[in-house]
């Protein structure tokens, strides 16, 4: 909602137009977000509720300091981790995956797609939780900086962080059974 400093006082209205928009535009990768830290679609759509309700209590706070999209993602890792705290669920559950699309009309080539994505997701729900925060920040397209905000760590450490996930990430994935070796 434009500019720099401090934000003005917005009517409720106003509010709900902008949260919606702001839910049209990052809803779906808040939806993959979730899948990263939750075990079952249930328990996602949970997440995804938490993360709505910390972002609709967050906005009217909103000063501008840094950009919408690191604002929501900020909000919805913290809501992520709080949600983890709370029901300590492991982060790996073969049953649940990325979702994934493939417009391409060949079944067996989706189908392979499917299971990479599947194995990657699977890959990625493994790895320690500071690994896990930065692939899937990654993925989503957020810059260092924008990673670096929203955790609260130096560009350097984003760096780092997501060079140990990847070298675990390629030795998972090398492995038949998916784990480290």
């Amino acid at each position: 909602m434009g500019g720099g400093g401090e934000r003005r006082r917005l009517s409720r209205p106003d509010l709900e137009e902008w949260f919606d928009a702001l839910l049209a535009l990052h809803g779906p990768a808040l939806g993959r977000l979730a899948s990263s830290y939750a075990r079952g679609s249930g328990d996602r759509e949970d997440l995804l509720q938490e993360i709505a309700l910390a972002i609709w209590g967050a906005l009217p706070r909103f000063r501008n300091e840094c950009s919408e999209r690191t604002f929501v993602f900020r909000i919805a890792h913290n809501r992520a981790i709080a949600h983890i705290a709370r029901r300590r669920l492991p982060l790996v559950d073969k049953g649940e995956g990325l979702e994934i699309e493939d417009p391409s009309p060949d079944p067996e080539r989706a189908l392979s797609r499917d299971q990479q994505g599947d194995r990657l997701a699977e890959a990625i729900r493994r790895l320690p939780i500071a690994y896990a925060q930065v692939v899937t920040l990654t993925l989503e397209g957020l810059s260092y900086g924008e990673i670096a905000d929203v955790l609260g760590i130096s560009e350097t450490n984003v760096g780092a962080r997501l060079t140990r996930a990847r070298q675990r990430l390629r030795e998972s994935l090398r492995s038949p059974d998916g784990t480290r070796s």
